[in-house]
């Protein structure tokens, strides 16, 4: 097949995992309830310092988002037995896990795009397009992780009991929740092998919100953690549909 077919296999299956899946109740509640609700209580506790405390809600809801879409769309159909019909399309299945990745990395642009629109007008230009690299990346990044997990298991409850664990320990080792900086030498280490961490990290840089200046090596980081996930996943997808 030419790259061509495999493009528009990618967009066809992205398409229609948009119109059937978006809407589940796990994706509403896990994708939009949750992170929603946690932007609201930090809102409301210190609503002057919403600028700062941007960046970690921003890339705390692409994480949800995007992996509790991977967790509804991968197995659902897995329980169906439609992801398994999937792999009888002209299309080999490296390429079907890239396409359920680039559905739940859109899912999850959508919910934190939205986040983002609440104080990226008020942003200078050159902030703002420094924003979205590390935004699309972190999609990448969270979408790979999630889609690697997912295949694992094949309930939609034991997906999101599994994803808890990376997202939560994520969330309150990376810098969301609390200064990574104002943690003990330990935990300092540990948060360098998590991608929100370089997420959080990537976007107070491009905002201008910290110092030094990591913005190339987030990006960097980002692109490795997306690389190994994707290559990772792929493989165990392959193997078990052999």
């Amino acid at each position: 097949m030419s790259l061509r077919d495999h493009l528009r296999g990618i967009w066809a299956i992205v398409e229609k995992d948009m119109r059937t899946y978006y809407l589940k109740p796990p994706a509403v509640s896990w994708g939009v309830v949750f992170p929603v609700a946690w932007i609201l209580a930090f809102y409301l506790r210190n609503p002057g310092d919403f600028v700062g405390l941007l960046p970690g809600l921003v890339t705390m809801t692409a994480l949800f988002s995007s992996t509790a879409a991977e967790a509804v769309v991968i197995n659902f159909e897995l329980r169906l037995g439609s992801l398994e019909r999937l792999l009888l399309a002209p299309i080999g299945p490296g390429t079907v896990f890239l396409a359920k990745v680039l559905g739940g990395a859109f899912f999850g642009l959508l919910m934190s795009g939205t986040v983002l629109l609440f104080t990226i007008t008020t942003m200078p230009v050159s902030a703002n397009a420094r924003v979205f690299p590390v935004l699309f990346l972190s999609l990448l990044a969270f979408a790979s992780l999630g889609a690697m997990l997912c295949i694992l298991v094949r309930e939609v409850f034991e997906a999101q009991t599994l994803l808890n664990l990376p997202r939560f320990v994520m969330v309150f080792l990376s810098g969301v929740v609390y200064p990574i900086s104002a943690m003990p030498t330990p935990l300092r280490v540990l948060a360098r092998f998590f991608p929100l961490t370089y997420s959080v990290e990537g976007l107070q840089a491009g905002l201008s919100l910290s110092q030094p200046n990591t913005y190339s090596l987030d990006l960097l980081a980002l692109s490795g953690f997306t690389v190994a996930f994707l290559l990772i996943g792929m493989r165990r997808f392959s193997a078990r549909f052999k």
